[in-house]
């Protein structure tokens, strides 16, 4: 079978499927991570993997920038697929000042300018929360570690330069940790579709201090993360 945007059998994916945004980064966990991972899929570049870790399977699939792209392939895993467990594994531009660089950001919900959630919601506000299971148990597992994370708010920004200088002191008003692309599309899919999503971001850009993550480290530099997500949700 295959949909417009993937091109795998039926079955091809695990129930657990990670997203990162970038297809190279989904390459790279499945090459250093997984355990006997095989490509299910390539159509315009867009790897899928799905192997194995600590003896369960699970899949690895990159989804573009930006939530129109990560709800496409969130929606056709779900839909076609059967994914039922869906895990943004990104980066995110620290708002809050205490946030350091490599720093994990769990989105307990997820802000937006984007209007995909009102256009299922019928115009109205909507909620976009993560699971609970999947958070709780994430969080548990970070903690046991002596991770430096934080649970909270991530504001899903449509335009990446946004032109609103004012922006990063409204967010920090309102207690948001970090900007990222993509967290509320996906939790709006995870609600209409009663699956559980969950984003983990790390710090790869102090947005108040100004520091940031070289490209590779933001292709390859989270591997720590994606150990701690693996670990606990291998439970």
């Amino acid at each position: 079978m295959s949909t417009p945007h993937i091109a795998a059998e039926r079955g091809a994916f695990a129930p657990t499927v990670l997203l990162p945004g970038d297809p190279l980064r989904a390459e790279h966990i499945a090459a250093t991570l997984l355990d006997d991972a095989v490509e299910v899929t390539r159509v315009r570049g867009m790897a899928g993997f799905t192997g194995r870790w600590r003896g369960q399977p699970v899949s690895v699939m990159g989804t573009g920038m930006g939530i129109p792209s990560a709800s496409i392939y969130a929606t056709e895993l779900v839909r076609e697929y059967g994914a039922t467990r869906l895990v943004r594994i990104g980066t995110c531009g620290a708002v809050a000042a205490d946030l350091q660089l490599g720093d994990i950001v769990l989105a307990q919900g997820a802000c937006t300018d984007s209007g995909v959630n009102r256009t299922r919601f019928r115009g109205m506000d909507f909620a976009a929360i993560a699971g609970f299971d999947l958070l709780s148990t994430v969080a548990a597992a970070a903690r046991m570690r002596g991770e430096r994370f934080a649970v909270g708010n991530l504001f899903s920004a449509d335009l990446f330069y946004h032109p609103d200088p004012a922006l990063l002191d409204t967010l920090d008003a309102m207690g948001v940790l970090g900007i990222d692309m993509e967290a509320a599309g996906l939790y709006g899919i995870a609600a209409q579709h009663r699956v559980q999503a969950l984003a983990v971001c790390a710090v790869s850009d102090q947005l108040r201090e100004g520091g940031r993550w070289s490209p590779a480290q933001r292709q390859c530099g989270v591997d720590a993360m994606v150990r701690l997500v693996l670990d606990a949700l291998a439970g």
